[in-house]
């Protein structure tokens, strides 16, 4: 049954596939506990509010004897930090460059999830849930456990084969599977990732304080960002991938071939000036299939405002200007904020 699952996910598009116990990470849920004690969760409610369900396995569903994880990879076939600092363009995040990645792997999930239930003899052998990052699910101790790589400093998943780069699902099963082997920490005495931080947003190796976060600032912060991490955004406009870029296991990760994956043009190395024009149909259109659609169009501009703001480009300031009336008094202030650096500089 597994050697016949591994070789399924395979053929589904999945990179990388482990098998572990729905008790195996204890010691996450009590990092998870000090972790949102402490604060840094930020604005992210939902991580609190459902952090009894995140804990473990079975806070979400008693049922569940054995978690599938499975990896897709998504390595770049450009270099991410290549516009880093090129004023009038925007930099995305590598996962937003083409299509959502929730859609295609919840489809392969539950593609795979039906051939398990199917081999086991049926619904009533075999149940099964699929989850893939929109859930209460601590997929990163999950995947480490099951053996897909390790935690990073960064606190994201590391993989030998896929370096920084992988999307990880899950599918719960009450099957009772043989588990693979968790990984070891391969990281080392290495720092890159923390060294490479713009707001030093790890207040210590594998502890990341979301609140200083670039990541965290531009897409689940809803309000202005603080004035500190203002021009440390740079020309981010969605996202930041400087911790994952560095990561020196990348070296062996091969780019991806998957099609929703590979970069449209438009989406990586957007001109802030066209992106400031835009309005709610325009956003809507542009992004349409795209992870960056969820933010909405304001919170968007908000980051473009602040990018332009440390752009030094003086054919902004128009397209800054537009937005100093806006009703949303977010974008207003960034708009502000924006005018008075180009003006100053």
């Amino acid at each position: 049954m597994k050697a016949a699952l591994a070789a399924e996910a395979q053929r589904l598009g999945f990179a990388d596939l482990g098998i572990t116990r729905a008790d195996a990470v204890p010691e996450a849920a009590q990092r998870l506990r000090q972790w949102l004690a402490d604060g840094c969760h930020g604005d992210m409610i939902w991580m609190e509010s459902r952090a009894d369900e995140r804990a473990s396995p079975r806070g979400l569903w008693p049922a569940v004897n054995s978690v599938i994880m499975l990896g897709t990879s998504y390595a770049p076939p450009l270099d991410p930090l290549r516009l880093a600092g090129v004023g009038d363009t925007g930099v995305i995040s590598v996962y937003a460059w083409n299509r959502d990645y929730h859609d295609l792997i919840k489809k392969r999930l539950k593609a795979l999830a039906r051939w398990l239930v199917a081999e086991a003899g049926g619904p009533d052998a075999a149940g099964v849930k699929v989850f893939v990052d929109t859930a209460p699910v601590m997929e990163k101790p999950l995947a480490a456990a099951a053996g897909l790589g390790w935690q990073g400093k960064h606190t994201n998943l590391v993989s030998r084969r896929h370096g920084s780069w992988l999307f990880l699902g899950a599918i719960y099963t009450t099957l009772d599977l043989e588990p693979d082997a968790p990984h070891a920490d391969r990281c080392g005495s290495c720092t890159r990732c923390q060294t490479a931080c713009p707001t030093n947003a790890f207040p210590a190796p594998y502890r990341l304080d979301a609140r200083r976060c670039l990541a965290y600032l531009t897409i689940e912060h809803a309000g202005p960002i603080p004035v500190e991490f203002r021009e440390p955004l740079a020309n981010r406009i969605y996202g930041c991938d400087d911790c994952l870029s560095v990561c020196p296991w990348n070296r062996f990760a091969q780019a991806t071939e998957e099609p929703a994956f590979l970069p449209r043009a438009e989406l990586t190395a957007p001109k802030l000036a066209d992106l400031l024009a835009l309005d709610d149909t325009a956003f809507r259109a542009l992004f349409s299939g795209s992870a960056i659609k969820r933010i909405g169009v304001k919170r968007f501009l908000r980051n473009c405002l602040y990018a332009a703001g440390n752009s030094g480009q003086s054919d902004l300031v128009p397209a800054v200007r537009a937005h100093l009336t806006s009703d949303d008094p977010v974008l207003a202030d960034a708009a502000r904020w924006a005018l008075e650096r180009l003006e100053a500089a």
